[in-house]
This record gives structure tokens, sequence and C-alpha cells, in this order.
């Protein structure tokens, strides 16, 4: 038997449970692996909330992990017994000490990047370079928006965007998250509590707007998100931590200038194994070259999952905040 964390019906963090449950022995083409840290991530919340549909209940929680393979079905060939691997893509399920995976899903870990930074920069990480380096594939010199610049994937995105030579503007909700987006590398930061977002973007882009917005915040962002953009420009809408965005309006994008707006997915760019793995590639490079630190702000027992979605809720954390079997 081993531990997992589940729900049995959607809800608020109370819902959570800790259980023990027996691990499933890996299909033909799945390797089952021990957890040695877990990511905590937004989008766990939204399939115990009931806002994205789990495949059924009870149902486990997370998506990203690292640790090592202790079993491998018959047709695996990239992976054997005692491999070092990450995931950020699922199954759900990851809140676990063991997790059953298929093969494609899973990368290899290189030995100098810790577990615990590889939970915590996985799902976040992947999703920074396919937003910079393929939704819009950021070249350097560019002025860009990016929404939560001090969460966690605003983070990766700030020493990314720094690293490629990218000026990023960056909301905030404080002057303690402002100082840690500029920390990061954001070449200026917006306190949305008191500033008005668009107002200050023409301000700092000397009227011209900027090509590409990236929004993981939703609802609440949205049509400042439009506001924006240059004319032509990009919306990336690419989270819901505020409510998802709904009753689009096309005829908005014409009114102010023959806006694009995309909602990308890690999947589907992350569509197979090789493909995962070279993103996956150039994310470990650019740790291990020091271009980009993976901040692990909290850690908490696994048996304390409900706690730590709360205060990731309430957005009392900053960085990566991993769980710990």
């Amino acid at each position: 038997m081993a531990k997992r964390i589940q729900f049995r019906a959607h809800g608020g963090p109370e819902v959570l449970e800790y259980v023990d449950y027996q691990p499933a022995e890996p299909g033909s083409k799945e390797v089952r692996v021990t957890n040695k840290a877990i990511g905590l991530n937004f989008i766990d919340t939204y399939y115990r909330s009931g806002l994205y549909p789990p495949p059924s209940l009870p149902s486990g929680v997370g998506s990203e992990g690292a640790g090592v393979v202790e079993a491998v079905g018959s047709e695996v060939t990239r992976f054997k017994i005692g491999d070092r691997v990450a995931y950020g893509s699922g199954p759900l399920g990851a809140y676990s000490e063991v997790h059953v995976l298929p093969e494609a899903n899973l990368v290899k870990l290189p030995d100098a990047i810790s577990f615990e930074q590889a939970a915590g920069v996985m799902l976040k990480g992947l999703t920074v370079q396919y937003l910079l380096r393929q939704t819009y594939e950021l070249k350097g010199g560019e002025t860009i928006l990016f929404h939560a610049a001090a969460g966690g994937v605003g983070s990766l995105a700030c020493q990314w965007a720094r690293a490629l030579g990218v000026k990023l503007i960056g909301t905030v909700s404080s002057a303690e998250k402002a100082a840690l987006a500029k920390a990061n590398g954001a070449w200026a930061t917006i306190d949305y509590s008191h500033e008005n977002v668009a107002q200050r973007v023409l301000e700092l882009t000397d009227g011209k707007k900027v090509p590409v917005v990236y929004d993981g915040v939703g609802k609440d962002t949205w049509l400042t998100s439009l506001d924006c953009a240059a004319p032509r420009g990009l919306v990336v809408s690419f989270g819901n931590a505020s409510g998802a965005v709904d009753g689009v309006n096309l005829g908005i994008l014409a009114g102010k200038g023959s806006l694009y707006v995309t909602r990308p997915t890690l999947g589907s760019y992350a569509n197979n194994a090789e493909n995962l793995q070279r993103m996956a590639d150039e994310l470990f490079e650019m740790i291990i070259s020091g271009k980009l630190t993976v901040n692990i702000s909290q850690r908490y027992p696994l048996a304390d999952a409900a706690k730590a979605q709360t205060e990731l809720s309430a957005r009392r954390t900053t960085g990566s905040v991993v769980l710990l079997p």
C-alpha cells in the first residue's frame, strides 16, 4: 500500500483526503515512479473545484513530480528501473507516493538537477518554454506584458525574458511582489492594486503598447490585456487563476486593432515524447547554465496538501511550492 491525496466530490481544499491506496502495475507502455517531490500548481485546484472535470471520481490530484523509476511495462524502451525522471503533464495523481504514467509523459532528469528543482519547475518551466519560445517566439529586444509576474510561472518568465534580452513588464499586487519580479529580471512592474495597468503600459512603451500579452489570470485581466496589446498584437490567455474567460466578443478584437487571441495548453506543444524531451532539455540547460533559478518558496508534507492549496489559492505563495511524500 501507498499514500495519496484524492477527492470524492468537488469543492474547496477540505474535500482533499489523505488515503491508503494500491498502486497499479504498469501497463505495457507505462512506467511506475516512486515520487521524491511533487509540484503544486493552480491547475490542481481547477480539477478539485470542478472547473476542469477529472476523468472519474474519486480522483487523484496533481500532474507534476520527479522521482525514480521502480517498474516498467513490457514495451517500455526509454527508461529502466533506477532512472531519475520528471513529469509535468499528468495524468492526474501526482499527489502520491507512487505514480503510474505513460512512458511518453516522462523525461530523463539530469543528475545536476535535484528532484525538488524538477518538481518545482516542470509544469511552470515547460509552460514558459512554449509561451516565450513557441506561442510567440521572442527574438530579443521586444517589450512584453506578463501578468502575475511574481508567481511561479511569472518568476520563471522574468528570468527567461532577461536571458533572451526581452523587456518584461510584470503586473503584481504589492510592493514586495514588485521587488521580487524585478529581482528575477522584470524590466518594469505595475502594481495593479493602485495603478492603471493599461495606462502604465502606454507610458512605459511611449504609446506603442506591446506586441504580446501573456495572461494566466483570466477573467479579471482579460479586458485589460486587450487594452495593452498593440494593433495586430497577440493576447495569450493561458490560465484561469481568477476564473475562466467566457462570452468573448470577436468584435472587440477588431475595435482594439485587429488583435489575435490564442488559448494554448502544454499538451498541444508537448504532444509527443520527442517534443516533450526537447522542451525539457532546453529548460534543464537554462537551469544548469544558471540563467534560470528555481525558487522553492515553501515545502509541505504530502499529508498537508489541503493547507498548501489554501495558501496557493489565497496568493500567499511566491515561486514554486513542493509537496514531499
